[in-house]
């Protein structure tokens, strides 16, 4: 068995073993990291030898770290990473470049729609009607989109909100509240088999599938990492932030906003934006909350559009598609019967 797992900001951790009886056998351990001493590589594969093929990542941390010597010094990689790499192996994970990627970047939608589009696409991959797929968003109306699991009257100013003409929508994934107007946030969706994570924690998951935007960014000039637990951030403040589910019939929808150049005052009028978020972020206004792209990257919000889409593509591989007829129907019966609902939006008041 093979697994591989390429460390968020480090380096790619390969592992080759056997199974015999239900357990490790014959681990071999090889990678692009750096660590001493030497023998340290055959110290680690010794430790894990033996060890249920079951193991969660904690058990087999604590063996690896029971077999090394106060000496041992590992960069670009991590006893953690190992573990991962040991699990995606035995799980039989997937590699990006296994899978058949499709771009969607359709026109604007109602944010009622990109609601409905999220679970319709993300059901499509798990049904195997759909490729593994890659879209990006374009709003036809500002909103204010609160987590599956927020309280309205928590997160919304309804009068703000009534005044602006901003609509209220709640998504199927948890997280935070977001505020989008037509051209100021890049926001993009993942549609992904669950063999892809498979081995990782979901927290692990959060880089792991982001990691490639960071790489982009990166390109672009930009000094960036993930924030535990989901948020992507740069040395002068917040870019974006993730927010993930696991659907039924093995898929991840993973996906992440970006802000490009947000409004901070219409921002603060419709988000009510509580202190302990605040201290939380070590902010004192929410204005300062959310750092935009336009300003670190000095291009058009189409551009930064169009190096994410190339950089997918780079790695992995992307081919161009469209949302079809009979998903836009199923995502307008789901507009109809849930998202457009008083119940679904007022299922946590």
């Amino acid at each position: 068995m093979h697994g591989e797992y390429k460390v968020p900001g480090g380096k790619l951790v390969v592992v080759d073993v056997d199974v015999e009886d239900g357990r490790l056998a014959r681990v071999r351990l090889s990678g692009d990291f750096f660590l001493e001493p030497d023998e340290a590589l055959e110290d680690i594969n010794r430790a894990l030898e033996g060890a249920a093929v079951g193991s969660d990542a904690e058990s087999l941390v604590r063996r690896i770290h029971s077999g090394l010597g106060p000496e041992v010094r590992m960069a670009g990689f991590s006893a953690e990473a190992v573990a991962v790499a040991v699990r995606r192996a035995v799980t039989r994970a997937s590699d990006w470049g296994e899978h058949d990627w499709r771009l969607v970047h359709d026109g604007p939608q109602s944010p009622l729609m990109h609601m409905a589009l999220d679970q319709v696409l993300a059901e499509e991959v798990a049904a195997s009607r759909r490729p593994p797929t890659l879209r990006f968003w374009e709003w036809a109306a500002p909103a204010v989109i609160i987590g599956s699991f927020q309280s309205v009257r928590n997160e919304v100013d309804a009068e703000g909100a009534r005044r602006l003409g901003v609509e209220v929508v709640r998504r199927i994934t948890g997280g935070g509240a977001m505020f989008v107007e037509p051209g100021n946030t890049v926001t993009y969706s993942l549609y992904a088999p669950v063999s892809l994570v498979a081995g990782m924690s979901m927290a692990e998951s959060y880089a792991f599938l982001d990691d490639w935007v960071l790489g982009v960014l990166r390109e672009l000039g930009l000094n960036v990492w993930y924030q535990p637990l989901n948020d992507i951030a740069s040395d002068t403040g917040k870019i974006g932030g993730a927010a993930q589910k696991r659907v039924s019939g093995g898929v991840v929808l993973h996906h992440v906003t970006m802000s490009y150049d947000i409004d901070a005052d219409k921002m603060a009028e419709v988000l009510r934006v509580g202190g302990e978020k605040l201290s939380d972020k070590g902010v004192a206004s929410a204005k300062k909350r959310v750092d935009p792209l336009r300003r670190q990257t000095g291009l058009a919000r189409e551009e930064v559009i169009a190096r994410l889409i190339a950089g997918f593509g780079q790695r992995y591989g992307l081919s161009g598609g469209a949302v079809t007829e009979a998903e836009r129907l199923r995502a307008q019966e789901l507009v109809a019967a849930k998202f457009g609902t008083a119940q679904w939006l007022g299922r946590v008041p």
